[in-house]
C-alpha cells in the first residue's frame, strides 16, 4: 500500500497515542494513519470502513504490519456513524482515542468505476458500500428539480443549484444520465469554466455527501464517539469541505462551553456534556511541503478535542 495520509504527525501529535492505548480509526481507508498509531505503541486500533474494496487491501496486507508492531489491528465493517456500536460490540466501553478522516479517498477517485471522479468516465455511482444504497444516478434521475436545487445549494454550496437542476430536469427527459462525464459535461455547458476548478466539483460533492449521507453519519459519530472516550481521551477529525468543518468546529465548541460569570459572584461553567477542551485554538492545516506533495492535503483542517 502507497497511499500517503494526510496530516499524519499533526494527527498522531493530536491523538497522543500512548503505548498500551486503545484507539478507534472510524474511517480507516487504506490505514495510513491506524499503522502509525501501532508503530507508536497503541495495543489496539478498531478500523472501521464501509468500503469493501478498502478492508480487503488492509486485510491482505495485515501480515506485513504485525511484523513491524506488536499492536493488533481489528478490521469492522461498517459506517463511522455506528462506531460507538462497534466498539462496544468488541467489549469495550471506554478508548483512548479516536480519529475520523472524513471525504472520499485518493484511491476512490482514482478508480473511475466507482464514479466519485469526472477525471476519467465512469458510472454515475459514488456509494462507499456499493452493496446497498441509491447511486448517484439514482438520485439525479428520479430528484425533482426542486429537491436537486436543495441538495446542490446545502451539500455543495453551489451557486448555480436551479440552474443545473432544470438543466438536469430538461435533459433526462430524454435520456437518462448513467456516466460521470455526462453529468460533468452538462454542468460546464450550463455554469462555463473559468480557472483551475471544474465547474462540476460543488455538483459532484453534493452528490458524493447525500448518496452516503455523510452528515447524518458524522453528527453520530461525533456523538457516540464523544461518550467512547476515557477522561484524558481525544478525538481528531480532519475535513476537506468547509461544511464539514464548520459542523466539527461547532460541535466541539459546544462542548468546550465557556465560564459565565456570576452576579452573586465567581463563575460556572456553560455548555454541552460530556466537557472537552481544545487540543489547539485554531484547525490545523498542511505545510507548505506537504502541499506541495499532496494536492489532497491543501483543503485539510484537522481539529482535536480531550476530553476533560
Amino acid at each position: 500500500m502507497t497511499h500517503v495520509p494526510v496530516l499524519l504527525q499533526e494527527t498522531l501529535e493530536a491523538l497522543a497515542v500512548k503505548a498500551g492505548g486503545v484507539y478507534v480509526d472510524g474511517t480507516l481507508g487504506r490505514a495510513g494513519h491506524a499503522r502509525e498509531m501501532l508503530r507508536r505503541g497503541a495495543a489496539r486500533v478498531i478500523g472501521i470502513d464501509r468500503d469493501d474494496a478498502a478492508l480487503a487491501e488492509v486485510s491482505a496486507a495485515l501480515d506485513g504490519m504485525s511484523e513491524a508492531t506488536s499492536g493488533e489491528l481489528i478490521l469492522r465493517k461498517g459506517c463511522h456513524g455506528d462506531l460507538a456500536e462497534i466498539v462496544r460490540a468488541e467489549g469495550m466501553e471506554e478508548v483512548d482515542g479516536i480519529l475520523l478522516d472524513l471525504g472520499v479517498s485518493s484511491p476512490q477517485l482514482d478508480d473511475a468505476s466507482r464514479g466519485f471522479s469526472f477525471r476519467a468516465d465512469g458510472p454515475l455511482d459514488m456509494r462507499m458500500d456499493r452493496s446497498r444504497g441509491l447511486t448517484a444516478a439514482d438520485i439525479v434521475n428520479s430528484r425533482t428539480a426542486a429537491e436537486l436545487t436543495e441538495i446542490f445549494r446545502t451539500l455543495g454550496e453551489e451557486p448555480h443549484s436551479r440552474r443545473i437542476a432544470l438543466a438536469i430536469e430538461k435533459a433526462r427527459a430524454l435520456r437518462r444520465f448513467e456516466t460521470t462525464l455526462q453529468l460533468a459535461g452538462l454542468v460546464e455547458r450550463i455554469v462555463g469554466r473559468s480557472g483551475a476548478r471544474h465547474p462540476a466539483t460543488r455538483v459532484f460533492q453534493a452528490l458524493r455527501m447525500a448518496v452516503n449521507d455523510e452528515l447524518g453519519e458524522l453528527s453520530r459519530a461525533l456523538v457516540g464517539g464523544l461518550g467512547l472516550l476515557k477522561p484524558g481521551g481525544r478525538f481528531a477529525v480532519i475535513t476537506f469541505e468547509s461544511l464539514t468543518d464548520r459542523m466539527v468546529k461547532r460541535f466541539f465548541a459546544d462542548h468546550a462551553g465557556r465560564m459565565v460569570s456570576l452576579q452573586q459572584g465567581g463563575a460556572r461553567w456553560e455548555g454541552v456534556l460530556p466537557r472537552v477542551r481544545p487540543v489547539w485554538r485554531r484547525a490545523v492545516t498542511a505545510t507548505v511541503e506537504e502541499r506541495g506533495a499532496n494536492a489532497r492535503s491543501r483543503s485539510a483542517r484537522l481539529r482535536a478535542v480531550e476530553r476533560v
